[in-house]
């Protein structure tokens, strides 16, 4: 496991802690760090922490209530696939919050833990490799 350091953590405000734990890590293949359910769990996906703070936790006892709702922030996961992903997550019941966007840098699709927090897929575009013409 990386250390916490090495990491960048985000902490997500979630009623149930065991049903966040088994969405990020069923669902998106994040695995538990820390188990302190009912209180607190982080998950751990590449570089990034997750933390999971439940209504008894620190971290949710700190937020101001007004300002503890879902919001327009979410974390983004690079994906290799984002069809086979969606399908992947439509297949376990997954609702996703919007369509599949395209724009210049890739693809993305939301979709919202069971708290409301949003998540984005995000699979990049693929960059053709310009050849530099021969000179003469």
């Amino acid at each position: 496991m990386n250390a916490p350091a090495q990491l960048a953590s985000v902490r997500y405000l979630v009623s149930d802690v065991q049903a966040a734990i088994d969405f990020y890590t069923g669902r998106l293949g994040f695995r538990v760090g820390t188990d302190a359910a009912p209180a607190f769990a982080d998950v751990v996906r590449g570089p990034l922490r997750l933390l999971l703070s439940g209504p008894a936790s620190s971290g949710a006892r700190a937020t101001p209530a007004d300002a503890a709702t879902a919001g327009r922030n979410r974390i983004h996961l690079v994906v290799d696939d984002l069809d086979a992903e969606v399908t992947r997550l439509r297949d376990l019941d997954q609702t996703f919050r919007s369509d599949v966007v395209t724009g210049p840098g890739g693809r993305q699709v939301l979709l919202a833990d069971p708290d409301g927090n949003l998540v984005e897929l995000f699979q990049p575009a693929r960059r053709s490799q310009a050849v530099p013409a021969a000179r003469t």
